[in-house]
């Protein structure tokens, strides 16, 4: 019988799927049951023992996984991993999974929500009903506006459809586009200034990474149209925070939608207190659906490398296997 930590608290107290995957391979299944994202003290302590763990986005850092030599999955309930460090995990002789295609659906509509909320004054017309006031008067649609889409894979795609069922043009930035997908759903591929000044809601669905971090910053914020509105679903160092924030001060753009920040948890940050934001605490990709999905993903993972098998799909330090 192996120990398998159930990090995430989405997954805390619920008899789904993955838990009788687990079990039924014979492991003993651990949860936290703190109610939010573990620290890296806490992920260090609950790891104690554990040969897996079901992994949210909790700090798989150097630190954590050195403290723990027995582990041998980090299974990622989730599409990214950029919370773990693979160089430390396959040097630990770590195996690290993610779950594709299993929240795609749940991120899009969750960008549509936040582009619904800005677009459609929910925020202000929520705080000012609670203060008394009715302030009734005119609001954006979304029919007929352009939507920009900063990568096009699972979730850029989802959102096309999405985009298409609004009756929006979409246009898109992809390095290495669909071009069938795009031919079908009359997709216009453009540069990224091109994307950046011609959307009037642009939706980022770019992995993290070295060239992606603060690709959203003065210059290219700059660039946007006074009126377009910015959405982020994907990862919060994508963004420049402070630019973010001065060009909300200074209407260089007309709103923003975040799902995920910098730090996570953010603390309080100066956009916070403004009324042309849509916040939301990184669960788009997190509907009860996508969830078990993910989960599902995750636990057969686990038991397929303990089991000896090698779910290539899934790993994404494959130097472990040499």
């Amino acid at each position: 019988m192996a120990k398998v930590l159930i990090a995430p608290s989405p997954l805390d107290g619920i008899e789904v799927e993955f838990v009788k995957v687990l079990k039924d391979a014979g492991h003993e299944l651990v949860y936290p049951k703190k109610g939010e994202q573990l620290s890296e003290s806490e992920l260090i302590h609950w790891l104690n023992g554990a040969v897996a763990v079901l992994a949210g986005s909790e700090p798989y850092n150097e630190k954590v996984i050195a403290a723990h030599p027995q582990l041998r999955v980090i299974a990622r309930v989730g599409v990214g991993y950029d919370a773990v460090n693979l160089k430390s995990a396959t040097a630990n002789n770590t195996v690290v999974t993610i779950a594709p295609g299993t929240n795609q659906g749940s991120v899009a509509e969750h960008a549509f929500c936040l582009m619904l909320a800005l677009a459609k004054k929910l925020v202000v017309q929520h705080k000012a009903i609670e203060q008394g006031k009715f302030p009734r008067g005119t609001n954006l649609p979304l029919r007929g506006k352009t939507l920009g889409l900063a990568g096009l894979g699972r979730t850029g795609k989802a959102m096309a459809t999405r985009g298409l069922a609004f009756e929006m043009k979409v246009v898109a930035y992809e390095p290495f586009p669909d071009l069938e997908f795009c031919k079908k759903h009359d997709i216009k591929l453009l540069s990224w200034e091109e994307l950046l000044k011609q959307s009037d809601f642009l939706s980022l669905h770019l992995p993290y990474s070295k060239e992606s971090h603060h690709i959203i910053n003065k210059n290219t914020l700059g660039m946007m149209k006074p009126s377009a509105f910015l959405i982020n679903t994907s990862r919060g160092g994508v963004i420049k925070t402070d630019d973010l924030h001065e060009a909300l001060k200074a209407k260089k753009i007309a709103g923003a939608g975040l799902d995920v920040f910098e730090e996570e948890p953010p603390g309080k940050l100066g956009i916070f207190e403004m009324e042309n934001v849509a916040l939301t605490a990184h669960m788009a990709g997190v509907d009860v659906q996508s969830r078990d999905d993910m989960a599902l993903s995750a636990a057969h993972a686990v038991v397929d490398i303990l089991n000896g098998k090698w779910p290539a799909e899934k790993v994404v330090n494959p130097d472990v296997k040499k």
